[in-house]
């Protein structure tokens, strides 16, 4: 029982902090659930925090919308904090629809991003063994290339 107060606890700061963005951004409850892609409603119950079941991807929607809203503001409006915790957001969750995100690495080597996905889709069971596939090829490929440049040099 008491996780569910927390959870009604946490809800209710939460839609009061979504209402105070949204009022300082002078949107409506319409105009917010029109660019978040949801009902009017559902903005008003996480708001008011009656929305104990509020689908996440609802909660979601509407902090994506609030968000792109703010940054489309002149940084030098918001606070430091609010100004910082954008930039971790942005690092963490780009805009929704930007084309470079796409193709951006998650890694400094983007081929190294193709051998975790590889390892992620073996059994636990079969890691050990694909993990000796790797190191023999990797073995296998540096004492090849050792020796061309022993020739070459």
């Amino acid at each position: 029982m008491s996780r569910d107060v927390e959870w009604g606890e946490w809800l209710r700061a939460f839609g009061r902090q979504e209402r105070r963005v949204r009022e300082f951004l002078g949107l409506s409850q319409d105009q917010l659930a029109r660019l978040a892609g949801v009902s009017q409603g559902a903005v008003s119950r996480l708001e008011a925090g009656r929305g104990l079941a509020t689908p996440l991807l609802v909660v979601l929607k509407i902090n994506l919308a609030l968000r792109a809203s703010l940054r489309d503001l002149d940084p030098a409006l918001l606070s430091d904090d609010l100004r910082r915790v954008l930039e971790i957001e942005e690092r963490i969750s780009p805009r929704v629809g930007d084309p470079s995100i796409a193709g951006a690495p998650l890694t400094k080597d983007a081929e190294l991003e193709d051998i975790v996905r590889l390892y992620r889709r073996v059994p636990d069971g079969q890691r050990q063994t694909f993990l000796s596939v790797v190191r023999a090829a990797a073995q296998a490929l540096s004492t090849r290339n050792g020796g061309r440049e022993r020739e070459s040099g």
